[in-house]
């Protein structure tokens, strides 16, 4: 009854602030020592062995920091259920004397009301009848403070025993990122933050407002324990998407280290691992940014263990917080393993968007959120735009829900089959909510005119280079109107650049207009595409393949 809890709640508050000092310190060594060296190009055997070293280190720091939340997560739940069951406790025994039952030290309830009534009374059957009735209500309170010793008992119980189960001496094994995950995760579930409370709608409002009911604490118990489904949850803030993916980056990569060990790495397997690993350094370079811009985010990654190619959005510069946003997708043929030309693309976008208006910041994603074509069969049909077509919707009108301050100027551009992604994103569901569309080397957006993209078609850009035979030749065919000639009803934009993969070349005039559209200002337009069969015909007569 007159247990006091307070030592129990400062305990769990002292380990909580410990995670906090560790993750702070992680974040820290990150980017004032490891990230300052990596993005300084030291080299060497030294650098190699100098840099396992200190990257265990730092890894150590995010693991104890996790194993340390989770330690807090099991001292606050136990206080909350003692407390609860001492809550209860206390209402019963107040309800039970109101209603004139004893209550003693010991917590047994017995009905003294009739104690000093004569034998001869007791014999009444009115009498009888009414100490009959008060019988209910005797086991009634028995049972609840019964109830309530035992919540006590078993909260204090399986807290000692969750808090051994927590185990500091995987932190510097090859499978401590696991085992730290394992443990947040029985952690999380014992004390009510369980896994199918996370929404699992494509809705992002409904994900920012499930986010934000939760208290600091809570939010920090489902990163450790389930950062994967975190970290795409679209409509919460970047940092801590980018915070729980980081997890799930370096839970996959334990994996892989695992596998490697174990000498059990499969051709799949040694690819998906590449290309984690090339993200991680891409990460590591840019960990030691000093301006905003210069970071990198990661708002979702997953090497699909179950055989896909891998997907991973990574941002360059904060989207909540720029003025300009801009989403690259990437077409056939992209994957994991080339992840980190993808961030290296969306650098060159940036920077020319920064280069039109250096005033304003400008962040730009990498796009890799669908399985993307082989070069195959799958290229020509619009098959592999199920799923990632309603999955970038979802990740657009998330970043327009976690936007900090005044509207982001946004744009989403599509290369190759990633336009054709784009299109059939926009086209259906109320569209992707851009402020402008860009599509280079296209095949097709699955429409026939720009007006079916749900936008304002004077903002719906293509570009193409003449020599470039995805955009020349195979548009008009299975995957929808060529977006570049006239009649399919958007703009032209100037492009000089050759292939159909140069649409980026460093100081080329396509870049240019490419940074002027994120950066909100008109691009210097281009000539439409018109076939050579129709070359030199009149204008407004209609050719083959018109749409």
């Amino acid at each position: 009854m007159k247990l006091n809890f307070t030592d129990l709640e400062a305990s769990a508050k002292s380990w909580r602030k410990l995670a906090e000092k560790l993750e702070d310190a992680q974040v820290q060594h990150r980017q004032k020592v490891t990230g300052p060296l990596h993005a300084s190009g030291w080299e060497g055997t030294d650098a190699t062995y100098g840099f396992m070293m200190m990257e265990d280190d730092e890894r150590e720091l995010g693991l104890a920091a996790s194993q340390i939340s989770s330690v807090a997560t099991v001292l606050d739940g136990t206080h909350d259920r003692m407390q609860k069951a001492q809550l209860d406790l206390r209402k019963a025994v107040r309800e039970a004397e109101a209603d004139q039952y004893a209550v003693d030290g010991d917590g047994w309830v017995s009905d003294t009301m009739y104690a000093d009534v004569d034998p001869g009374t007791r014999r009444d059957p009115d009498f009888q009848e009414a100490q009959q009735r008060r019988a209910g209500p005797l086991g009634e309170y028995r049972a609840r403070i019964e109830q309530a010793v035992q919540d006590a008992q078993s909260a204090s119980y399986e807290g000692k025993e969750r808090l051994h189960q927590i185990d500091p001496f995987d932190l510097d094994k090859v499978y401590g990122a696991r085992s730290a995950q394992e443990d947040a995760r029985e952690v999380a579930e014992e004390y009510g933050m369980k896994e199918k409370d996370i929404p699992d709608a494509k809705d992002p409002k409904a994900n920012a407002a499930w986010w934000k009911s939760l208290t600091p604490a809570e939010k920090q118990a489902y990163m450790d324990a389930y950062p994967q489904k975190i970290g795409w949850l679209d409509g919460i803030p970047t940092t801590d998407r980018d915070e729980a993916n980081r997890r799930s980056l370096e839970v996959s990569l334990s994996a892989y280290r695992e596998k490697e060990e174990a000498g059990s790495l499969g051709i799949h397997d040694d690819r998906q691992y590449s290309g984690l690993l090339k993200l991680q350094d891409e990460l590591d370079k840019a960990d030691g940014a000093t301006k905003d811009s210069d970071r990198l985010y990661v708002l979702g990654v997953d090497d699909d263990a179950g055989g896909g190619d891998g997907r991973a959005l990574v941002a360059r510069g904060n989207p909540d917080t720029a003025d300009n946003t801009a989403i690259q997708v990437p077409g056939t043929g992209n994957d994991l393993t080339n992840v980190d030309s993808q961030i290296h693309r969306a650098d060159r976008l940036q920077g020319a968007a920064m280069s039109a208006n250096p005033r304003e910041s400008t962040a730009v994603v990498s796009w890799l959120g669908y399985d993307a074509p082989e070069v195959d069969g799958s290229m020509v049909t619009p098959g592999r735009t199920e799923g990632g077509a309603g999955d970038l919707r979802a990740f657009t009108h998330g970043l327009r829900e976690s936007h900090q301050g005044e509207p982001t100027h946004m744009t989403v551009l599509g290369h190759s089959y990633g336009s054709t992604l784009v299109g059939a994103a926009a086209a259906n569901d109320g569209g992707i909510g851009a402020d402008d569309v860009v599509v280079v080397g296209s095949p097709g957006m699955t429409v026939d005119h720009a007006s079916d993209l749900n936008m304002d078609t004077g903002h719906v850009w293509a570009g193409y280079a003449k020599d470039d035979l995805v955009s020349t030749e195979t548009s008009d065919l299975t995957l929808g109107a060529n977006p570049t000639r006239e009649g399919f009803g958007g703009k032209v934009f100037d492009v000089d650049t050759e292939g159909h993969s140069g649409y980026w070349d460093e100081g080329s005039e396509s870049l240019r207009n490419q940074g002027r559209i994120i950066a909100g200002q008109p691009p210097n337009e281009g000539d439409y595409y018109v076939p050579p069969g129709e070359r030199g015909r009149a204008p407004g007569s209609p050719g083959p393949g018109a749409r």
